[in-house]
This record gives C-alpha cells, structure tokens and sequence, in this order.
C-alpha cells in the first residue's frame, strides 16, 4: 500500500517532545567540518479516495538513523513519519505521467514522492542511493549491540577511534570507480539543502492537510500563531476572481448606527413628500446611499456563464467563431435590445403606479380627516373636490397603464417566440457551417500532407532521442542500484554468517564451561583437607586462568569464541585489569561485569530511546536550555551522543568569549606560545605522562592523546599568565579531549576556570578551593549531620580527600561510568554538581562509615570507598533527588563569608611569616657559626 500512514503516526508518536521556540531551519547552518545537509521540499502521495493526492512536505535525513523524515513546514519540530532508507530500494520511471515522480520501496511499505523537475529528482536519487551505501558500510562502527536500529553519532574526541568494527566486504576501487561513473546530477540551486527553505514550496492540486497526524499538525502550529485575533482586520474574508477583489465583512455597532440613522432619514423624507401640499406629484425615482453599492458577483461571471443556452446570443456566438453576422441575426439583435427597453420601461411604470398610489391613499386620507373637522370652511370643500378630480384622473391613468401592461406581455410573448424559432433556425445553419467546414479542412489536408511528412519525421526524431537519453539516464540508475543492493546483500550474508559462527562458537564455549562447572562442583562436594594437588585444584587453577583472560588486539580470533565481554580498556579507554596481583584482577573483572550489567538495565535502554526522540525532534532547530533538556542530562547523556552534547554545552557557556575573538584565535594562541618563551612550558611536561596514566590515549609520549593536551595547556597558559598552569587543569583538559576535538577542548578548560568557578581557583594560593572546602563542611553538618558529627567525634578531616574531588571534578576518584555523568551535568549546570555528588557520595556510604569507630580506619576508607560505587542510578538519584532542596544562593553566600575568613587567615599567616623570617636573620647575624673540623683542630 502507498503512502506508509502506519509508519507516520508512530513516528510522531514516538519523537513526541515538549518545544519552547520555533526555528527557522536556516539557523542550523552546516559548518565546513560537515557535509550539507540533505533536505528539501518534495510532494508526497498520502490519503485514501477522493482526499488521495500529493501534498507538499519538508523532507529532512537524519545521518544517525538513516531516516528520512518529513515535515509539514521546516519550522516544526515534530515529524509527520519518517521513510527507513537503510533496507530500501529506489526507482522511477521515464514515461511517468508527472514529471519527476519517483517511488522508495522499503519492507511493508512504499512511498510515492514527485520533486520540482527531473534533475532534482536525479539528485535526490543519487544523495539516497549515497546516504544508504554510507549508512550500511559503517553499520557496524560505534555500537555494541547488532539489535540497535539506529546509527548514533559518532564521537569526535580520542574515543572515536576505540569503536568496535564488524568485518565486512570492502568495497573494491572497480566498485567505487562504477558507482562514481554512475554518478548523475549536483545539487539544484535553491531547491535541495537549507536554502531551500527560503523559497516557498509549489503547493499541489490537492488540500495540503492530513487527517491521519490532525494532531502533531495542531501541536506544530501551535508555535505559529500570532496575537491579535479579535482585531477589526481579521473579519474580513477576501474572495478573488479574475478582475476584482470581493470582501465579507462583519457590521460594527458604528456600521449599524449608521445604517440606522440613514433609514431615519428616508421615512423622514418620504413623511414630508406624502403630507406636502404644494404639489400632487412630488416623487424622487433616486435612492441616494452613503455606502457604494458593490456590484452583483454574476456581473462580474461572463454572459456565457451567466445564462443558459438557449438564452445565448446568436450574434456574440458568431462573432467568437469568427463568422460575420447575418441579416437575421441582426433581426434578433435588434429585438433582444428593444425587448430588454420594453422591460426597462415596464419596470419604471411599475414604480411609478406604486408611487401613484401612495399618494391616492394619502389622498384619501386628508379627505377623511377634513370631513370629520366641524364646521370645515369652504376653501377645503374646494381642495376636496380637487382632489377627487385628481383621484379620478390617476384611476383613468392606472386603468390605461394596465391596458399597456397587457399588450406588453402579449408583445413580450410573441418576441420569444418568434426568438426560439431564430434560434432554431441559427443552430441548424451553424451545423451546415461545420460541416461544411470539416469537409474544406479533410480536402485540404490532403493536399499538404505530403509536404509536412519531413517535419513530422523529424519531430519524431527529436522525440525519439529524448526518449533514448531518458532510458540511458534510468538504465545507469538502476545499474547502480543493482551494483549497490548486491553488495549490500552480501554483507548481510556474511553478518549473518559470522553471528551464526560466533553463535556456535558461544554455545560450544558455554557447554565446555558447564561441564567444567559440574565437576568443580562435585570435587568441592567431598573437600579434601589436605594439601596435595588433586582434581579440584586443577580445575579451579584452570577456571581462574580462563576467568582472567581478556579481550586484546594480538588477539582477534577471541572475539568470536570468548563469551565474556571483558576487554583490557573501557569505551573511554581506561584499563580496566591490573597486570600483578590476581586477587585484584578478580575484583577489576567483577567490577567490570556488573558495570556491563547495568549498563543493560531497562533503565538505560528507556534513556537512550529519549535522547533519541529528543535529537530527533532537533534536526530542524539547535538545542536550547529547557526543563526537559536539563532531565535529560540529569539522567545521563548516551556515550554515542556525548560529544554532540558536549560541544553544545561548552560552546553555550563560552559564546561571550568566542563572539569577541577571531575563529582561528587558538590557533593563534598556539603559535605564540610555541614560538616565544612560556614559564609554564617546564612544569606542563614533567605532568604530560602523569596526567592518565591509566588511560591508554595519555599512557606513552607517542599517545595522540598527548600532543593534543601539550597543546591545550600551552594555549590556556599563554591565554591567562595569571594563573599560568596549575595542577589539575591537565586532567580536566584530559577529560574534554576524550569526547571533544582539540579546539573544543580548549573552550571546554576556558568554561570551566573562567566561567564556572570562582576566582583563584587555580592560582598558586589556590584560595578558590579552600573556600569550597569550608562551605562543604556546612553542607555536610546540614545535609548529613550524623556523619559529620561522627567525623567531628574521631577528628577525621575529610578534606584532605574532597579537596582533589572539587580540584579536578572526580577525575580518578569515582569510576569512568559515573565520571563521565557527573561530567555530562557539571557541563550543562556548573559547579553546584560537584557539591551535589560529593554529598551523594558520603550519603551512599553512609551506613558503612558510621559503623567504623577507629579515625585510621576511617580515614583508610575514605581513601578508596567512591571505587566501590558502581550504580550510577542510585547515585544521581541521591544527588538529585535526596540532597533537595539546593539553592545555588546559599552556596554563593557562603562563599562570600568563608572567603573574607580565609583573606584574613592568609593575612595572620603571612605576616606570622614575615616575622619568623625577620628573627632568624637577626639571630644569624648575631652570632657566628664554627664548623666541627675547626673544634677539632683546636
């Protein structure tokens, strides 16, 4: 069935998403690192019965998805459907009825679309037939399931070079040389791609509105209406036909008014005529109107439309058809006109008879008012006399006009009359011209046939070659369309293939393993309590060799046959086993597995399906700063979307410093910190190698990782001189570099000591930090006041742990799971978060730690109790959820507070140290100082 109406109501149900503003589409302007958006209006076959018909759409590909979604405007955010190009197939036809009409065939469902012309629609063939080829030969590329239908995007920072890659069939140099020879057509000026927006689009025949999605078209116009609707201006209702421009109107009170006031006047004015004495006769045949009368809609229709046949004139008809009039028609003309004067006339002795009489019964009644007066005087006896004279001659007169009405009629009958029978005659002498004239046109045809055979010969020619260049155009689309569907299909196979070996292999594994198991199991039911080596120790020294090993690039053959998903590295490319002690190797692979566990939670899976409605709701708008957006983040941003967030939240915060420097300003910054002489240089290399040691991007001098952070720093440095460089800002620039490229990464360090924290952060006193320090102590005796007493009780200071947490926000102290979405908050918010984890953190353990009551022992805790937190989950819940309310007021003005005290205490203590310096240089000079070889020798 055409049209997919299933796929597009779940579609807008699915991406259903709350939105603030409405963008134009213009705003999200491609950039030079990223290829033009593929986008534009097409005309979409959709509806059923006499409503079927194309209706114009705004198509938009979503590159993570291999979607095509349409659109009724480009300004709305919610999809009316989407087309899944991935497992489609494409062709058109050259001797389609509508130019530029091509059809998508997908599993369930094909589309009918009909572009502008036929040149956009080879463009957008081959932009599709592009897209699908690009989409499945890196299908296998930055995911870890097979069952995921969608394509995120892909990273940009140093973990996008750790994605798991599936074996597929290369595509050979002959196959792309193929395809590239079958390349058609370049993008249409001003038809495809976001400036297409700008132009309106051709509205089709049919009412551009569907009823199936009533509803995401209601909510996306929503954001489309504007104020002012009980305004004067939005009564009125235009119709337009050829020539004029018609208006409805609704009255006013004022327009009532003054048609009120105007039907005053006239009965006013027709009293004063009726009762006026001076004359018997005083009519006025003008009906004057402040108002202009606007003219009859069937004026305005032309006399053919507005009469029916037989009422058509004869002479006007012959005179369309070129033919000069003959005497009868003439005849008929003539009567017509004098006809239409008799009615005229007719209708002007009507008026006047009603007048007439109007002024009879006025008559009347005068006389009957003067006959009932006593004692009248002879004037009126005379005037009622002469009124009856003018009675009887008016009733003489009106006798006569009816006499005249009657002869008219009789007149006006027989016109008609004899009319038809012209009108007969006309028909039949018009039939005789026709076919006279078929006749001259056949003889004549037969003598120029001969002479335009050539030109017809070669009109077919030209149509013939027309034809010939349509077919080898479509014959090299659907060449290619073979080429790539049979590549595409013999990937398929050999995936499904190597799932089926790899399957097998996982089974074979599994069964050696439960094999294994039931023996251990039946050695350990009868223990043995002496030492000697017997089969259960075999065994178990044998599973917990199997149990240590783990995935590595020697070895690729494991992948398939290894059931356990442990891997040396995590996606963010932290180690994740120790290479000495087993015992600890044990714990790592544990937390490994249960991190992987979790990370398979229906939780998870229901967050990543919302960013994914979500960006998808974002393809015709840049993000903005929402409560649903902040949620979202809250929850935890998906590893395949995190540097797309990321970027957006740094290049939100720093958009004030960017706007005033020129693009390549890190660029320059670089140069001049490498071409002239920075204090900094020194210390930033002795901390390159001990920034991550345990990340496999910063392990060696050769890493990737490191250059790109040498260069952040000495950028940073040479941008705040200052500050300089401080220990710490490596491992911040560290973690930005993992999902952000090196100038974003920069911007990323900017934000977080220019804008979020507060001064001397970082400076050498690093008066920032103890601040915090003090105003978390507060916190904790607020939010956690059993703990603190208990830390207060042991004298345990626990600063001497969170002091790092708040330095470097968490890096090495939590693991990468939970790092990474205190960071994906911490970005979008600002420094509250940290105060907000470091209280979950104490909150998680808070049980355990009361129950130690040894301060060496607490404080041994503390130092390693964040490794064992592994449910993030249960983590930002406390943080969100359990530390509320937590207002970012009180911590400003706690801040304000501690940091006079600290100013004060820095004041004592440095001039407690001028002092102590001022005596030991006067005790020095004082007295004289004798080495022991000089005692000695005296």
């Amino acid at each position: 069935m055409h049209g997919g109406d299933g796929s597009e109501v779940s579609s807008a149900r699915n991406s259903r998403v709350t939105t603030v503003r409405s963008l134009d589409v213009t705003d999200n302007e491609s950039t030079k690192d990223q290829p033009p958006k593929l986008c534009g209006f097409l005309n979409k076959l959709a509806g059923k019965g006499p409503l079927r018909g194309f209706k114009t759409r705004w198509f938009v590909y979503d590159p993570r998805k291999c979607y095509l979604y349409y659109f009724k405007t480009p300004q709305d955010s919610l999809p009316l459907g989407h087309i899944e190009i991935a497992d489609a197939c494409f062709s058109y036809e050259v001797d389609a009825g509508d130019e530029g009409q091509f059809e998508i065939h997908t599993s369930g469902n094909d589309f009918i679309l009909k572009a502008p012309n036929r040149q956009v629609m080879r463009y957008w063939l081959q932009q599709l037939q592009q897209k699908r080829w690009e989409f499945c030969n890196s299908r296998g590329a930055a995911r870890d399931s097979w069952n995921s239908p969608t394509l995120p995007d892909l990273p940009t920072g140093l973990v996008a070079k750790d994605t798991d890659v599936f074996s597929y069939e290369k595509p050979s140099d002959s196959t792309e040389s193929v395809r590239n020879e079958f390349a058609m057509e370049i993008a249409p000026e001003g038809l495809v791609g976001v400036n297409a927006a700008r132009n309106p689009a051709a509205q089709p025949s049919t009412i551009n509105f569907s009823l199936k999605q009533w509803g995401t078209e209601l909510r996306n116009s929503v954001s489309h209406l504007r104020a002012g609707r009980g305004s004067s201006e939005n009564r009125r209702s235009v119709f337009y036909t050829s020539s004029e421009e018609w208006d409805m109107i609704d009255p006013t009170s004022k327009d009532f008014q003054d048609l009120a006031t105007q039907e005053y006047r006239r009965k006013s004015q027709l009293e004063a005529n009726r009762v006026s004495l001076g004359s018997a006769f005083t009519f006025d045949f003008s009906r004057n109107s402040s108002r202009p009368k606007r003219p009859f809609l069937r004026d305005m229709i032309g006399p053919s439309k507005n009469r029916s046949s037989n009422e058509a004139s004869p002479v006007e008809w012959s005179v369309s058809n070129g033919n000069k009039p003959s005497e009868s028609q003439l005849k008929i003309q003539s009567l017509q006109e004098e006809l239409t004067r008799l009615k005229e006339e007719h209708t002007s002795q009507k008026e006047l008879v009603r007048l007439l009489q109007q002024t009879l019964r006025g008559s009347q009644y005068d006389k009957r008012s003067s006959s009932i007066q006593p004692g009248g005087a002879p004037d009126g006896m005379e005037l009622v006399r002469e009124k009856d004279q003018q009675i009887q001659a008016l009733s003489a007169h009106i006798e006569k006009l009816g006499l005249e009405k009657e002869s008219l009629h009789q007149e006006v009958k027989s016109l008609k009359n004899k009319v038809g029978e012209l009108n007969e005659q006309l028909g039949m002498l018009i039939e005789t011209i026709q076919a006279k004239d078929e006749v001259i046109i056949k003889n004549s045809s037969s003598h120029t046939e001969e002479a335009s055979t050539p030109s017809k010969d070669l009109q077919e020619l030209d149509r013939l070659k027309d034809s010939l260049q349509g077919y080898t155009t479509q014959n090299k689309f659907l060449n290619k369309e073979i080429l790539e569907l049979t590549v595409l299909r013999r990937n398929a196979v050999a995936r499904e293939k190597a799932l089926e070996a790899k399957c097998t292999g996982l089974e074979a594994k599994l069964c050696q393993i439960e094999s294994k198991y039931l023996v251990l199991l039946q050695e350990v039911k009868n223990p043995v309590c002496s030492g000697e080596q017997g089969p259960a120790r075999e065994v178990i020294s044998r599973l917990l060799e199997d149990a240590l090993e783990v995935e590595t690039p020697e070895h690729p053959e494991h992948t398939v046959l290894k059931p356990h998903a442990v891997s040396e590295f995590d996606i963010f490319g932290f180690k994740t086993m120790p290479e000495d002690d087993e015992e600890e190797q044990l714990v790592a692979k544990v937390r490994a597995l249960d991190l992987k566990s979790l990370s398979f939670t229906d939780q998870e899976v229901s967050v990543g399906v919302k960013w994914e409605n979500y960006l998808a709701s974002t393809m015709n708008r840049e993000m903005v700063r929402t409560p649903e957006l902040k949620g979202l983040i809250r929850s935890g941003i998906p590893h395949e979307h995190r540097s797309k967030v990321w970027k957006w939240c740094v290049c939100f915060h720093v958009k004030k410093f960017r706007d005033t420097v020129p693009p390549d300003y890190f660029n320059q910054l670089l140069q001049e910190a490498l071409e002239k002489q920075n204090p900094a240089s020194k210390q930033i290399e002795l901390d390159l190698l001990r920034t991550l040691p345990n990340n496999k991007h910063y392990a060696s001098p050769t890493s990737e990782g490191i250059q790109k952070l040498r260069n952040i720093l000495l950028a940073f440095s040479w941008r705040n001189p200052d500050i300089g460089y401080c220990q710490g800002l490596n491992r911040l620039a560290a973690v930005a570099l993992l999902y952000l490229d090196q100038e974003d990464a920069f911007w990323c360090l900017v934000a977080i000591v220019e804008v979020f924290m507060p001064r001397d952060y970082y400076t050498k006193t690093l008066l920032g930090s103890q601040v915090d320090q003090r105003v978390f102590k507060d916190l904790m005796s607020e939010k956690l006041p059993r703990l603190h007493v208990h830390f207060e009780q042991y004298k345990v200071d626990f600063s001497l742990i969170t002091f790092n947490w708040f330095l470097v926000v968490f890096v090495d102290s939590v693991v990468s799971d939970i790092l990474f979405k205190i960071w994906d908050s911490f970005l979008y918010e600002g420094p509250k978060i940290i105060f907000r984890f470091a209280l979950a953190l104490f909150k998680y353990k808070e049980e355990e730690m009361l129950k130690l009551q040894d301060s060496m022992a607490i404080f041994k805790y503390l130092r390693y109790f964040t490794h064992t937190i592994l449910d993030a989950r249960k983590l930002m819940s406390i943080a969100f959820g359990g530390m509320n309310p937590f207002p970012l007021r009180q911590i400003q003005n706690r801040r304000t507070f501690h940091l006079e005290k600290v100013r004060l205490e820095l004041t004592e203590l440095e001039a407690i140290r001028q002092n102590f310096l001022r005596q030991r240089d006067t005790s020095l000079e004082g007295r004289g100082l004798i080495s022991d070889d000089e005692e000695d020798n005296d």
